[in-house]
C-alpha cells in the first residue's frame, strides 16, 4: 500500500504503491477512464488519481478490500440501479478486489460525467453572453 503520508506526484507512482494484483486493477480503472474520457487531464488531487476535463470527472483510489471510484453526486444518482449490488454513498461507490471490475459500467459512469460537465461548461458561457 502506498504511505498515505507521502505526497504522490503522479498516478503511475500512485498506482505503484500496491500489491500487484490490486495494482493490476487500478490500471484497468485508469486505461477505462482514459479510454471513455480521452480528453481529460490526469493528475493527481486528494493524493488520488483524478481526471479533469471542464472540472473534475472522476476520482479512483485503491484500498486493501475495494477500489473506490468517485463520479460525484451525479454520477452515483444516474446510476444508482446499476450500482445497488456495491457499497455505495453519495458521491462514491466500491468495487471489492475479490469481484471482476464493471469495466462497462464504469465507461459509461465516465461518459455520462462528460456530458454533465459539457452541459455545465455550456451553460457557464451561456450566462456571460
Amino acid at each position: 500500500m502506498i504511505d498515505k503520508k507521502a505526497p504522490v506526484t503522479d498516478v503511475d507512482q500512485y498506482i505503484a504503491g500496491f500489491p500487484i494484483d490490486t495494482r493490476m486493477l487500478l490500471e484497468q480503472v485508469r486505461a477505462t477512464v482514459l479510454q471513455a474520457a480521452p480528453e481529460a487531464e490526469e493528475v493527481i488531487s486528494y493524493q488520488m488519481p483524478a481526471y479533469k476535463y471542464y472540472g473534475i470527472l472522476v476520482y479512483f483510489a485503491g484500498y486493501a478490500k475495494h477500489i473506490g471510484f468517485y463520479p460525484g453526486p451525479g454520477g452515483i444518482a444516474h446510476f444508482k440501479e446499476e450500482i445497488s449490488g456495491y457499497k455505495n454513498a453519495k458521491g462514491s461507490v466500491q468495487f471489492p478486489l475479490d469481484r471482476p471490475l464493471p469495466i462497462r459500467l464504469i465507461a459509461k459512469m465516465v461518459a455520462f460525467r462528460v456530458k454533465e460537465n459539457r452541459a455545465k461548461e455550456a451553460a457557464k458561457a451561456k450566462k456571460k453572453k
